[in-house]
């Protein structure tokens, strides 16, 4: 009789997860999986702690309790060095692009290439310049981050994030102070990006025209529960959730037609 193979875990789970500042209660009984090539929308209001479950996610704070599990594995079970080991294969775009001031886009995006690997300068150096190509910044790699645009900064800290070509790519409201254009281009290319590098990307956004254009799964995170109400394909949970505050926030200026009931402001 042949042996069935084990069921492989999901790349990113979160498990039972409480999260809290001191004795503030930001979020509980968190759990959903992510799957593999998944673009995973966290979205929610305002203060509902969709930044906050990211910076748990990628091991920057503790959860108070509960897990989080790259491919079955608990993060917080593991020691410093395993731990740093396996977020190696974890790249991050955070809110502002975090970019270094000081050092030009090429010299940003050479950072973790310098610190965890044994490339040599000159293979550094054209592996920064291949990154910002694909972001669409090729020419600008001596450039320092004040001398281009928002947009720019957006994508050459993206670049850096995709410089390890990780398995799991955050991105911390991508497209958050971009006029429209701009917004609409940087979806474009984390769809793009999705395609090329295979990886599982997981995005913290309340921009709407994003969420629909991007998002392939998601969670909905509610600050007066302090827990999630949802998961599921964003426009399914706009077209058929019976929560009527997730069907408010996703359809909000979208028009409906003469059948559609109006939308509760309460849940």
């Amino acid at each position: 009789m042949k042996k069935e193979s084990p069921i492989p875990a999901a790349p990113l789970a979160v498990r039972d997860v409480e999260l809290r500042y001191g004795t503030t209660l930001i979020q509980k009984d968190l759990c959903f999986e992510i799957q593999q090539g998944e673009i995973f929308v966290i979205m929610g209001g305002s203060g509902c702690g969709k930044s906050t479950l990211l910076k748990h996610m990628i091991g920057l704070y503790r959860p108070h309790s509960g897990s989080i599990c790259y491919g079955g594995t608990n993060l917080w079970e593991l020691d410093p060095r395993s731990r740093n080991r396996l977020l190696r294969n974890v790249g991050v775009l955070y809110q502002h692009g975090a970019l270094w001031s000081s050092l030009t886009l090429a010299d940003n995006v050479m950072v973790p290439l310098e610190e965890y690997t044994t490339l040599n300068a000159k293979e550094r150096r054209e592996l920064a310049t291949l990154k910002l190509a694909m972001v669409g910044l090729a020419g600008f790699e001596d450039y320092m981050p004040a001398e281009i645009s928002g947009g720019m900064r957006k994508r050459a800290g993206l670049a850096r994030a995709i410089a390890m070509d990780p398995d799991i790519l955050f991105l911390d409201e991508p497209s958050s102070g971009l006029d429209p254009l701009t917004a609409k281009q940087l979806d474009d290319l984390i769809l793009e990006l999705r395609a090329a590098l295979g990886s599982t990307i997981v995005v913290v956004s309340h921009e709407l025209a994003s969420i629909f254009a991007i998002g392939n799964n998601s969670v909905f995170l509610d600050a007066e529960r302090k827990t999630m109400l949802a998961t599921g394909h964003p426009v399914d949970l706009r077209d058929h959730s019976p929560i009527p505050k997730i069907r408010q926030f996703l359809a909000r200026g979208v028009p409906r037609n003469d059948n559609t009931p109006p939308l509760e402001i309460t849940i």
